[in-house]
């Protein structure tokens, strides 16, 4: 059975982006979410084996997701990588804070997302 990650971004242009570097170049299962509310209920049920999670979203942010999703049984050990513009020092330190396993900054080119994925599960 293929691994599957949980994509999550408030922008449908990078979730399509970043669901269709991961599809074409893995073979990985990608579901999608549009913010950090949607992920952590996606998550319970999909149970993923990594989550790419945007920080600047509505009615959740991905700070408050990862921390919610690290108190959850089914997500406490999943990887979970920040993907996002902000990269200021302060973010980075609350993204790590919050619980994340990495933090990369937007733009990403299709190799630098492939290569962290497969790190973490495998080719």
């Amino acid at each position: 059975m293929a691994k599957k990650i949980l994509v999550v971004d408030d922008s449908k242009t990078a979730l399509m982006m970043e669901r269709d570097i991961l599809e074409k170049r893995t073979s990985y299962q990608c579901v999608t979410a549009c913010d950090g509310q949607e992920a952590v209920e996606k998550a319970q049920v999909e149970r993923p084996d990594l989550v790419l999670m945007d920080v600047v979203m509505p009615r959740m942010n991905g700070f408050e997701a990862c921390k919610i999703m690290r108190q959850q049984v089914g997500t406490r050990e999943t990887p979970i990588v920040l993907v996002t513009t902000r990269g200021e020092e302060s973010y980075i330190e609350a993204g790590f804070q919050s619980g994340c396993n990495d933090y990369i900054t937007k733009p990403v080119d299709g190799a630098e997302p492939v290569a962290l994925v497969e790190s973490y599960l495998g080719k």
